[in-house]
């Protein structure tokens, strides 16, 4: 969603008054939202994301005050955190024995909707001479009829944590997880529990809680949700502000030659191919994760320096596109790394907890930041912040690297040396058994 500079709004107001207000109400509602979702079994959660989407292009349209546009970015984020309710309600109509072809489907009509989206209101803006104020009448109309799709959704009978289907009807379910190859200790990490019938402490979810204690402890889960806190934290501030930014670079206000929408579709696209691209690349992750996610975090610092260095708008838009494909090409791999050793239901509570916390760290940045109450900076200098909060991240995972690699060489040195060792030792056993004595009487 881009946010509107209204021309009775001073860009110091955006920055600092209206746009932290989302950090904020994500953060609020996210862990109520992710429970309700379960609790409610989806469909509410969808309609009160597709009401509060109505909602948000209504305060764009009519909202003539600050307090209107903070209530804008405050359902904005109820959006952002209703998320989860369309991504487990497509999971909880079909078979677990479809679920990766589900989620391809998923994630590509998503991203579809965003290119699509973003060309035609490029197209609109750059020939057709169309006003943002009319795109903002024909976002109303797409998420009005998405409110009336929602509300003849089938509500599924079962969810992950709180309407959980019994032990003795789970037949099904154990035939369809085996058609995935699960082995059976992981098919014995899914709990089976049902909240009406064994209390708050037996139930799914606060079983599960107590398993994570154990699965934190993997050093590949530990890292790449590490990543997932730190650097989304990071990665959604920048998508935040930085319209701003692009017009402080360039302000074309209602121009033609404003190409927003065109770059958000570039980004768009170029991070499908990224994430893509990154399902087919094979390596030993458990060696060269850090260094992979070393080297990315830093060419993203490089490139917010270049992004907010630059006075050259197309400089700015080609740094942004880079950037954004760079997170994107890392996310998939993430969640392979996260769901190899977990089941369906620890994922989507690991990644919950994972969200959340950075959702928590997200708001704490921009509270200091951005916040007029606290720093108040402008955009130039908040990206300046956020380059060096990259910087340091690389710097910590390059070290991390550099003592992986180490200790796997030495580990190597250390088995080679004894192997060489055991190798003598056999080359040395006959010629101790073949040694005689003066009377020539074997020893």
């Amino acid at each position: 969603m881009s946010h509107e500079t209204k021309p009775h709004f001073l860009l110091a107001e955006v920055t600092n008054e209206i746009t932290p207000i989302l950090s904020y109400s994500y953060m609020a509602v996210l862990v109520p939202v992710f429970l309700l979702t379960d609790f409610l079994r989806y469909k509410p959660i969808l309609i009160v994301q597709s009401i509060s989407h109505v909602i948000i292009w209504l305060l764009l349209i009519f909202g003539t005050n600050i307090i209107s546009m903070q209530f804008m970015e405050f359902f904005y984020g109820v959006t952002m955190a209703a998320r989860v309710a369309y991504s487990s309600y497509i999971f909880s109509l079909v078979s677990p024995a479809r679920y990766q072809r589900v989620a391809s489907y998923s994630r590509s009509s998503v991203l579809m909707g965003v290119f699509t989206s973003c060309i035609l209101g490029q197209l609109c803006v750059s020939i057709g001479g169309v006003p943002f104020l009319t795109l903002n009448y024909i976002s109303l109309g797409f998420v009005s009829f998405g409110l009336i799709l929602a509300l003849f959704l089938r509500r599924p009978k079962r969810s992950l944590f709180f309407n959980r289907i019994s032990p003795e009807c789970n037949g099904g379910l154990s035939s369809e997880l085996k058609k995935m190859n699960l082995d059976d200790d992981k098919m014995r990490d899914i709990p089976a529990y049902n909240l009406k019938s064994g209390g708050w402490r037996n139930s799914a979810f606060v079983q599960m809680l107590k398993q994570l204690v154990n699965f934190v402890k993997l050093p590949q889960l530990r890292l790449w949700s590490l990543w997932w806190i730190f650097n989304s934290a990071g990665y959604y501030l920048i998508l935040y502000f930085v319209q701003i930014l692009w017009h402080e670079v360039y302000p074309a206000g209602q121009s033609q030659h404003v190409y927003n929408g065109g770059v958000d579709a570039g980004s768009t696209l170029l991070g499908a191919i990224a994430a893509f691209g990154a399902g087919y690349i094979k390596i030993n992750w458990k060696l060269w994760a850090h260094l992979m996610i070393g080297v990315i975090t830093a060419l993203q610092a490089g490139l917010l320096y270049l992004m907010n260095s630059t006075n050259n708008i197309w400089l700015c838009y080609a740094s942004y596109i880079l950037f954004r494909s760079s997170y994107q090409f890392l996310v998939p791999i993430a969640i392979f790394q996260i769901a190899a050793s977990l089941t369906k239901e620890l994922c989507a509570l690991v990644f919950g907890i994972n969200t959340f916390l950075a959702t928590v760290l997200k708001s704490i940045i921009t509270l200091v930041v951005a916040d007029k109450r606290v720093l108040g900076l402008s955009v130039h200098p908040q990206f300046y912040v956020y380059f060096t909060y990259f910087t340091i991240l690389a710097v910590a995972y390059l070290g991390a690297a550099v003592y992986v690699l180490t200790t796997h060489h030495c580990k190597q040195r250390r088995e080679g040396t004894t192997q060489n060792e055991l190798w003598n030792q056999e080359k040395e056993i006959p010629k101790k058994n073949l040694t005689f004595d003066e009377d020539g009487i074997k020893a």
